[in-house]
């Protein structure tokens, strides 16, 4: 059994800043790679940023130069550092990761259960 929890979403002014982490857990052998995802209302979900396991980093149009993402391997986390907030970046942000259990399972892809960021004054 795979979980990823996310925490640290919340109400903010726009302008301010949020820092989202994700918290891999369970049986694990290997972490490829991990990201952000974020579903607006009435929106299809998106992604925000991506991170493999050496650090190489893609990120959506809409946010770079204000998100960075970043992971501690040894810890299994994922962290996603929003700056310069907006109204719409509003929207459940999501932690997935690429998994596998067993040194001989296949990867697999596996979500949280998101977090609410609002960006609101």
């Amino acid at each position: 059994q795979v979980q990823l929890v996310e925490s640290g979403g919340g109400l903010v002014q726009p302008g301010g800043s949020l820092r989202l982490s994700c918290a891999a857990s369970g049986t694990i052998f290997s972490i490829n790679a991990m990201g952000w995802y974020r579903q607006a209302p009435g929106k299809q979900r998106e992604l925000v940023a991506r991170i493999t396991t050496d650090g190489n980093t893609n990120y959506a149009d809409s946010v770079k130069g204000r998100f960075t993402i970043s992971r501690d391997n040894a810890k299994k986390l994922v962290y996603l550092e929003m700056n310069s907030l907006e109204p719409e970046d509003t929207a459940v942000y999501y932690c997935k990761a690429m998994i596998k259990q067993f040194r001989t399972s296949p990867l697999s892809q596996y979500w949280g259960e998101g977090t609410l960021v609002t960006v609101s004054s």
